[in-house]
């Protein structure tokens, strides 16, 4: 197992680890790291780990078997030993775009509300593919709501709540392509705006920015159509 230190502090930038095992394709295991692993549109992380007499850039953060995560170097190299300590430090740059990305995503979901059929986030852009058979009217009037709640400075939170009351509040998914990740008894929930003012609050493991201020500039790019029922919407930050 390895424990995911990036799902309590998405600010988490380094931490050692200890090396549990290496896999046959090279990939490394640590018994906790910062990294986070492909998963729900989000890319893994990259970065770099520094050991006694070695040091090796991470090309890409994968999951495992069970609850295992797998650090992807980018080219071969000479690798850590099992049981060594290792220093991970995070392309932060890279992985707090994704977080900007990410939590706009969330807000466009509260823009947009209708059922979600995918989604992917990059560095600089996301999208969100919408249950809609119509393209929206009026994409200037998605982008001024969407940058609206961007401003109101909303906190984002998590909690934690049983896989008994996930299924019984359904409409808490959004996703229809995504399931909510289970497994462990318990669904990790992401709040958009406190208990008083919340304007979103949904399942993801992913991580997010503090406050929305902190995605800054918003922009909606094109609108496609993907299926007879299916619109995508692209969607860039500044």
């Amino acid at each position: 197992m390895t424990d995911p230190l990036f799902r309590d502090d998405s600010y988490l930038r380094s931490a050692d680890g200890n090396v549990t095992r290496l896999t046959d394709e090279g990939g490394i295991v640590l018994d906790q790291t910062v990294f986070y692993p492909t998963g729900g549109g989000q890319p893994g992380d990259s970065g770099t780990l520094v050991w006694d007499g070695g040091r090796i850039e991470i090309a890409t953060t994968i999951k495992g078997e069970g609850d295992e995560i797998i650090l992807v170097p980018g080219e071969p190299a000479p690798l850590p030993s099992v049981g060594s300590v290792v220093r991970q430090e995070l392309d932060w740059e890279r992985r707090h775009h994704h977080m900007r990305v990410h939590t706009a995503l969330h807000l466009l979901s509260v823009v947009v509300p209708l059922p979600v059929t995918g989604g992917s986030i990059s560095e600089e852009k996301g999208r969100l593919d919408f249950d809609m058979e119509e393209a929206p009217e009026d994409k200037q009037a998605i982008q001024d709501a969407l940058n609206a709640l961007v401003d109101r400075d909303l906190m984002v939170t998590t909690q934690w709540i049983s896989d008994e009351d996930l299924d019984a509040n359904p409409g808490l998914i959004k996703t229809m392509s995504v399931k909510p990740p289970r497994g462990t008894g318990r669904v990790r929930l992401v709040r958009i705006g406190d208990t008083t003012e919340q304007v979103d609050l949904q399942p993801c493991g992913g991580t997010h920015v503090r406050s929305t201020s902190e995605i800054g500039s918003v922009r909606i790019g094109k609108v496609e159509k993907k299926g007879r029922q299916n619109r995508r919407i692209n969607l860039h930050i500044d």
